[in-house]
This record gives C-alpha cells, structure tokens and sequence, in this order.
C-alpha cells in the first residue's frame, strides 16, 4: 500500500477496502492496516485481487474519489466515476494541448530529456562496470553524441525537429547496443533494431518488453482519467496509443533495455528460449516468455526514490506515477511536465 499524488495504490493481495464514516480502511486478514480520510484522496488504485464495498464505493462517488482495478500485472480492467468526475475537464485539457503545437513541443521536449539521459546513463554504466569492454571508446562516443542530443533539445521548437533529434540518437544509441552484450555472444548479436518482426533473439526480447511497457503505460493513463490514444511525439493514428508510447520513451532505456541486457548476461534465457518462424519472425517460446514476465514482475517491484516527488516508490508505480504527473502538468498545476530521469 503507497500513498502517492494523493493517490492510494494498493497492490497487497486479498486486501479489502471498507467505509468507516469519512475514511477508507484498508484491511487485510482480519486486521486495519491503514485508515485514511477520504478528503485527502484524489483516486484510489487497485491491483490484483482487491475486494471493495458497496458503501465504500459510494462514498467515492459522491467526494470525486476515481476508483480503478487493474490486473496484479498492471493491466487496466475498470475505471469508477461519480456524477463530479473531471476526466471530461482534464480530457480537454489533454485535446487543447495536442493541438497546440508550442504545448505539444514542450512536453516532448521533456519526455526526450529523460529518454536520451537514461540511455546515456545505460551506456556510461556499461563503461564503469566494465572498464575492459574492447567497446568502451564507442560507448563513451555514444553517451557524448546523446549529451549534445540534450543540448540540442531546447533549441527545438517543432515536433518536426525534435523527432528528428530522436530517431539520430536512437540511431546512434543501438548502433553502440551490441558492446553492452557481454556474455553468450556467439548466439546474442545485436546489429540492428528490427521491430516487425523482430529478426534475432536481441529484438524479440525487446519487442516483447516494449510491449509489456506500453501495455502498462496504456493501464496508467486510463486510471489517470487520460485519454491514451491522443499523444504529443506520437501523433494519432488509429488503433495507435499515443500517448502510452510517448510515456515510455523514458522507460525504455531504464526498464526494458536493462532487463533484456540482464537476462542475457546473467544467462537467464538461453538459445532454446526462441524460436524461427517460416517468414523468418525470431519469436520467444512458451518457456522464454514466461522467464522474461518472471523477470519483469520481480524488477517492477524494486524499490527506489523517485526523482521529483523524492519518495519511496517500486519501478511498477512509476508510469502511473508519471501519468498522474502529466495530468497535474495539463491541468496546469504544474509548470512543465517532470519526465522521470534515472539517477
């Protein structure tokens, strides 16, 4: 149970959540393990198995408290609303922003910051962890093309532009993916990024935490009362969550890419987790999927301090955290947009 954004998280499973007069208690096996008045909560999360009451549930209805249950894995199932609900408000907000091509341009700006910081850092901690990689030089090239990438940002005043900032360092980032592969090298290559499909078991990896990521990042703008499909780097296109793949540009290095690179250096998958189809597709099997979930789950609930709210939070938070974060920026309780950056 995390108490964040004046959000109530609650990720313990077989808890139940009652009405006691102006509260919400939390109980699990037969004991109160938090109280907390329902004025100072905004929403209310739930995980997994969460029982609700009735009367709770009412009660939430009439102060504007958004309830929403989301599978133990994040997944968005249901979201609850009163009468008094402000999704419509913040919604428009959201709409006014994507077509505002100055706003638009601002909040990628951010997004990019934190992208190109975190694979700096995923680059430059290669380089110190291990000093007698042969390629260290073209990590350490790397890491400066992308600190003159976040130099650049600022003076980008078009989505055009930045974009184009975007895919060089992309470019320039996987280009340098293969030095950071230090064991089973025989059978883990990188040469490029390959997406559909992804061509060699490197890309698999990725594709299928991109996937599990955006999945994720599309539960946390729906129980943020966002609208996931209307980005600000990704533009709409139907069938496309836009703003669920602008939200985990800056995950992408941090999250994804250091997992699949520890699932291999630590040989947790193997060769015989992949499989070729006819057309050349290189897929995970049934075993190597489950290994990668496995490993995804237990990351997502390390802890860590959260840059801007300077608190306690598992990795599993952190994009609902973000898009709550994005939604005080639109409603403009907040300056500018605060993109979460690794330190």
């Amino acid at each position: 149970m995390k108490q964040h954004l004046n959000t109530l998280f609650i990720t313990m499973q077989d808890s139940y959540l009652a009405k006691e007069r102006e509260a919400v208690l939390v109980r699990h096996e037969r004991q109160t393990k938090l109280r907390v008045p329902i004025h100072t909560l905004g929403g209310i999360v739930c995980f997994g198995r969460i029982g609700f009451s009735p009367a709770l549930l009412g009660l939430c209805g009439q102060r504007g408290v958004a309830v929403s249950f989301l599978t133990e894995q994040g997944g968005f199932l249901a979201r609850a609303d009163g009468f008094t609900s402000g999704n419509v408000l913040l919604r428009r907000q959201q709409y006014r922003a994507a077509d505002d091509p100055a706003k638009s341009a601002a909040i990628t700006r951010n997004l990019l910051t934190a992208k190109f910081t975190n694979a700096r850092t995923v680059l430059l901690r290669n380089v110190r962890d291990y000093p007698n990689n042969p390629g260290a030089a073209s990590l350490q090239t790397a890491a400066a093309y992308l600190l003159q990438s976040i130099e650049a940002l600022p003076a980008s005043p078009t989505i055009d532009t930045l974009r184009g900032l975007e895919g060089d360092a992309a470019r320039i980032y996987f280009d340098v993916f293969d030095h950071l592969i230090t064991a089973q090298k025989d059978s883990f290559t990188f040469r490029s990024r390959s997406r559909r499909p992804p061509l060699d078991p490197v890309n698999a990896i990725l594709s299928f935490l991109y996937s599990m990521l955006a999945h994720d990042a599309r539960s946390a703008c729906e129980s943020a009362g966002l609208d996931p499909a209307v980005g600000f780097l990704h533009r709409d296109r139907p069938g496309r969550p836009g703003l669920a793949l602008d939200l985990i540009e800056e995950f992408r290095p941090f999250l994804a890419d250091r997992l699949a690179l520890s699932l291999i250096n630590r040989q947790q998958l193997r060769p015989s987790d992949f499989r070729t189809t006819e057309s050349g597709a290189v897929l995970l099997s049934d075993v190597g999927r489950k290994s990668v979930l496995i490993a995804y789950q237990k990351r997502k609930q390390e802890e860590l301090t959260h840059p801007f709210l300077n608190e306690k939070v598992t990795v599993g938070l952190l994009v609902h955290l973000q898009a709550r974060l994005l939604a005080r920026h639109l409603r403009e309780d907040l300056d500018a947009y605060p993109s979460f950056i690794w330190q």
